[in-house]
């Protein structure tokens, strides 16, 4: 039954119903979302309205006022629900590029690999794991919620994106611990509950990071969401994870799950090409079945799985 059906038999319950659960939902009053965004969707809800007819709802033109008169910031507020109950809120930036870097947003291959993480738990459980290229924090927070990691590292390069992604692993109550370099000695550091894992971040850019930096992450597992841009920046990828891996203190191998859209198959060639010519095996990853979060339709997103 359309929304519009639903409308012209409950009428405005059901619309006081939507608004409660939506824009003056408690998380929603606490932590806005876009201006824009909850403007469009209180004008989309209003010609869903109208087009059964009913009387005008006081409440909704109300909301609709207010967004209407409020001036757009430039940072925002996305609260994903989790189907734990639990929720996820980043603070983004309004503007896709902002301070020189694409960082400051969610990109779909984060809300991907996100799910994918969701349906696969046990990848993460009392592991350590490396997010190379983390931007605004959506897929490690998930992670860290629910997938009872031991350890959790951030990284990015760009300073606004650091600054940012700290911010919002503080938001979404989680303690910082002031390096990755030893996280099994800081065992008082993190306040969140015992269960927390040690959640660090940590500035890589990998064309010029050290190799006792690397040597010091010792993750049992690496994560990359959207990193997959340009020739450039995959060569500095299969080259900072050739590092990682040659930094290993053990002989166990070390997977990686790049995740990606597909936006020019001739981008994708290339990363496995060059994956090819350092040793690198790889094989896809079956798309998961369950769709959580909000993410264009007709995006083509994949994820490989590496073992450096």
């Amino acid at each position: 039954m359309s929304l519009e059906e639903k409308l012209r038999h409950s009428g405005s319950e059901l619309l006081l119903d939507i608004l409660q659960k939506t824009v003056k939902h408690p998380l929603c009053l606490k932590h806005p979302p876009s201006v824009k965004y909850a403007r469009c969707f209180l004008s989309e809800l209003i010609r869903k309205h109208e087009a059964v007819h009913e009387e005008p709802s006081d409440e909704l033109y109300e909301a609709l006022a207010e967004v209407l008169t409020a001036e757009e910031p430039t940072l925002c507020q996305r609260t994903y629900l989790l189907p734990s109950g639990d929720s996820v809120t980043l603070s983004e930036s309004t503007a896709i590029i902002s301070h020189g870097t694409t960082g400051l947003v969610t990109w779909n291959a984060a809300l991907y690999l996100a799910e994918w993480a969701l349906e696969n738990p046990a990848a993460f459980t009392h592991r350590t794991v490396l997010e190379l290229g983390s931007g605004a924090g959506l897929t490690g927070l998930v992670i860290c919620k629910i997938c009872h990691p031991r350890a959790y590292i951030f990284s990015d390069c760009h300073s606004r994106v650091l600054e940012q992604l700290r911010g919002n692993i503080l938001l979404n109550g989680f303690s910082l611990e002031p390096d990755a370099t030893a996280p099994a000695q800081h065992p008082g550091h993190n306040t969140h509950n015992s269960e927390s894992p040690m959640v660090t971040v940590e500035q890589l850019d990998w064309d010029v990071v050290t190799a006792p930096q690397l040597t010091a992450l010792q993750p049992d597992i690496i994560l990359a969401a959207d990193v997959l841009y340009c020739p450039e920046i995959i060569l500095s990828l299969v080259r900072v994870l050739q590092r990682l891996s040659a930094c290993r203190k053990d002989e166990l191998a070390l997977d990686a799950y790049i995740a990606f859209t597909i936006r020019n198959p001739d981008t994708c060639q290339l990363f496995t090409t060059q994956l090819g010519q350092a040793g690198i095996s790889w094989e896809a990853v079956p798309h998961h079945s369950q769709k959580l979060f909000p993410y264009e339709e007709h995006s083509e997103m994949a994820i490989l799985k590496l073992t450096l």
